[in-house]
């Protein structure tokens, strides 16, 4: 069993939120991706204390993707510094953290299939 993450990260719009979770799982270097709308967010920013309406992403997948996964943030996200935290999972439903390996694993090409 591979070592699990909780990728933590957040999104100034929800169509910014779809777009990296939509990536993130369609490039299967995420099993789920959960966007919770509209967070507020209170931070410092150049010397200024900000506020904003935040979407929240909270991304499971596992160690070995975190490289690919903070370049695909970095790459797709709007903000100059996007917040992207990585959590180790302790413990888990046994079942649904075999669930994460499977939808991360590069899938086979299907015989016939074309590489290009």
């Amino acid at each position: 069993m591979t070592v699990k993450l909780l990728v933590l990260t957040m999104c100034g719009s929800e169509e910014e939120a779809g777009r990296v979770a939509r990536h993130l799982v369609e490039n299967r270097l995420a099993a789920c991706v959960g966007i919770t709308p509209r967070v507020r967010s209170l931070y410092r920013w150049q010397g200024k204390v900000e506020q904003a309406e935040e979407w929240a992403l909270t991304i499971k997948t596992h160690a070995a993707l975190y490289p690919e996964v903070e370049a695909a943030i970095r790459t797709i996200h709007s903000y100059e510094i996007p917040e992207i935290l990585a959590v180790p999972v302790a413990a888990g439903l046994p079942a649904y953290l075999d669930w994460i390996d499977a939808e991360t694993r590069p899938v086979a090409p299907e015989p016939g299939d074309v590489m290009g």
